[in-house]
Order: C-alpha cells, then sequence, then structure tokens
C-alpha cells in the first residue's frame, strides 16, 4: 500500500485552558489534495501549524511521508508552505527574493523560469520593486509564486485564495490543480469552496476530523 503523505493520529492542543483541537484524526494520500473548512477560531490554522512543525501539539501523533514532521533537511526540502507570514529580506527585489530561493533549493536560478512564474502570477512589473512596497494582494501572490518555484512534493497553504481577486484566485487554483496533476499534495484551509474545488482538493469540514 502506498505511503500516506500526511497521518494526524489523536491531535490535540489548547491555549491555556481553552481546547482547540480535540483527537483529531487526518489522512491525506499522497498526490491527493484535501482542504479543511470551517469558521474563524475553530482550529484550522492550529492544525496546519503543527502539521508543518512549526508548532508542537499537547498530544497525539504527526507523520509526513513516514516520519515526524520537522525532524530532517529532508522534511523542509519536501514541504512547502505558507502558514507562517514570509521573511522578506531588506533590500532584495522580488527577483532576488525568487533567485535566493531557487538557489537554496538547488536549482540554477537562470534556469528556473522566474520571469515566467512572477509573469504568471501577474507581479512580472514589479520583479525590481522590494516586497514591503507591494500591496497585500501582490505579496500574497508572490508568497504562492515562490512556493510553487521551488520543488516539493507537498504544499500546506494557509487560504491562500485571501487577498486576492477573482481573476487572481482562479489563476492560482489552476496552478495548484496543474501541481497536484504533477504528483505533488495539497493541504490547505480556505473558506472558499469554489476555489478549493477548482484547485482539485476535496473539501472536508474541521468538524469531520474529529476522532469518534
Amino acid at each position: 500500500m502506498d505511503q500516506s503523505a500526511i497521518e494526524v493520529r489523536g491531535l490535540s492542543v489548547s491555549y491555556g485552558a481553552a481546547p482547540v483541537l480535540v483527537d483529531v484524526d487526518l489522512t491525506v494520500p499522497t498526490g491527493a489534495g484535501v482542504c479543511i473548512t470551517g469558521e474563524n477560531g475553530i482550529g484550522k490554522s492550529t492544525l496546519l501549524r503543527c502539521i508543518a512543525s512549526l508548532q508542537r501539539p499537547d498530544a497525539g501523533e504527526i507523520e509526513i511521508f513516514g516520519g515526524p514532521p520537522g525532524s530532517t533537511p529532508e522534511f523542509w526540502r519536501a514541504v512547502a508552505t505558507t502558514v507562517e507570514p514570509p521573511t522578506w529580506y531588506p533590500g532584495l527585489t522580488t527577483r532576488e527574493h525568487a533567485e535566493l530561493v531557487c538557489r537554496a533549493h538547488g536549482l540554477d536560478a537562470a534556469d528556473a523560469g522566474i520571469d515566467e512564474a512572477l509573469e504568471r502570477f501577474g507581479i512580472a512589473s514589479h520583479a525590481d520593486a522590494v516586497p514591503p512596497s507591494m500591496s497585500s494582494g501582490q505579496k500574497q501572490r508572490l508568497t504562492l509564486a515562490l512556493a510553487l518555484l521551488r520543488p516539493s512534493r507537498l504544499m500546506i497553504l494557509d487560504e491562500p485564495e485571501q487577498r486576492l481577486d477573482p481573476d487572481g484566485r482562479a489563476q492560482v487554483a489552476a496552478m495548484l490543480a496543474e501541481y497536484r496533476d504533477g504528483g505533488g499534495t495539497i493541504l490547505m484551509a480556505s473558506h472558499d469552496d469554489v476555489f478549493a474545488a477548482a484547485a482539485g482538493t476535496e473539501v472536508t469540514g474541521m468538524a469531520a476530523l474529529v476522532a469518534g
């Protein structure tokens, strides 16, 4: 049987005395796409942070491609995530951020298709701008462009449609569907069922992930 990309068993997280996640189970097969929905404050982002090794749960187990999240350099080579706000390096332009990401992942920046990626995301005209000078929607497009530009086997995305106009949502959804068609696995949270479907993901509510 093929190994699942993500296995979550009995995950629980509390903030102080307030439980946020209680006995959450989740399986995402390799090559599948899952979109978690639910109202704000229900724990979607917390679940993604735990799976992306950005937060330690109080209880439960998480396996990513058969191993614990964040335990090896191979994990970070395999997993691209937009759960944490990106770090913009002072003085580096949009293109230079893309070049840095490519080099960090062993890609030849000259052959990685950076200009084409920026064009597809509608930010080619800002290639020589520094990201802090861009609008929130443009920065969101850049964040997604960088995640898709680098090689990965799994993408963990927190509301990737946020701050995008309808055309931008359609374009990003198409690129995520293309990523899945190429064998990549997607786990994301979203409030937009139309976007989730266009991205080729199966929608599931947080309530369905509670064991029992």
